[in-house]
C-alpha cells in the first residue's frame, strides 16, 4: 500500500497566535501573559479583522462572515475622536470552530476591493473597538506615505 504524497504534509494550526507583531508598540509579551493568550486563543470565538475599507458596512461584513457559521456580533473599530470607522472590526462567533472556518476560508480575500486579514482573538472588551493611533485611527496608517482612496486618503503622519 503507498502512502498518500500528503501524508508527510501537516496542516499548520490555527488556534494559535499569528507571526505578526507590531514592532512599532515596541511592547514585548511576559511569558505568563503569552502562555495565557495562547489558552484563550485556543477556546476563542473572536475573530480580529484588519484591512477594511474606511467605507465597509456592518452589512457588508455580516453577509460574508455568516457564511462560516451563525454571528453573535460584530463590533466595528471605530476613531476614537470622529467615531467614524476605521478599518478594521471584531466578529464574534457562537463556537470555536466557526472562528476557525471563517479564518481557513476569507482570510486573505477580498471585501470592498481590499484583501482583508483575519486573525484569532482573545476576546474583545469594552473600549478595544476605539483606534489606538494618536490621530484617533489605526497606528499603521499614521506611517502610510501611499494615497488610499479606501482608507480615507494619505496616511496622516503625526509629530512624535
Amino acid at each position: 500500500m503507498s502512502r498518500s504524497r500528503y501524508s508527510d504534509h501537516s496542516a499548520s494550526r490555527l488556534d494559535v497566535p499569528s507571526s505578526y507583531v507590531d514592532k512599532k508598540t515596541g511592547r514585548e509579551k511576559k511569558d505568563e501573559e503569552s502562555e495565557a493568550n495562547l489558552k484563550a486563543l485556543q477556546q476563542s470565538t473572536t475573530l480580529y479583522v484588519g484591512n477594511l475599507s474606511f467605507y465597509t458596512t456592518e452589512e457588508q461584513i455580516m453577509e460574508l462572515f455568516s457564511k462560516c457559521g451563525e454571528l453573535k456580533r460584530i463590533v466595528m473599530g471605530l476613531d476614537r475622536f470622529t467615531r467614524t470607522p476605521c478599518g478594521f472590526c471584531f466578529v464574534e462567533y457562537y463556537t470555536h470552530e466557526d472562528a476557525l472556518d471563517c479564518m481557513k476560508y476569507i482570510n486573505q480575500t477580498k471585501l470592498d476591493e481590499r484583501v482583508i486579514r483575519t486573525d484569532l482573538d482573545p476576546g474583545f472588551k469594552e473600549g478595544r473597538q476605539y483606534g489606538r493611533g494618536r490621530s484617533g485611527g489605526q497606528v499603521r496608517d499614521e506611517y502610510r506615505d501611499d494615497y488610499d482612496p479606501a482608507r480615507g486618503g494619505y496616511g496622516r503622519r503625526v509629530d512624535r
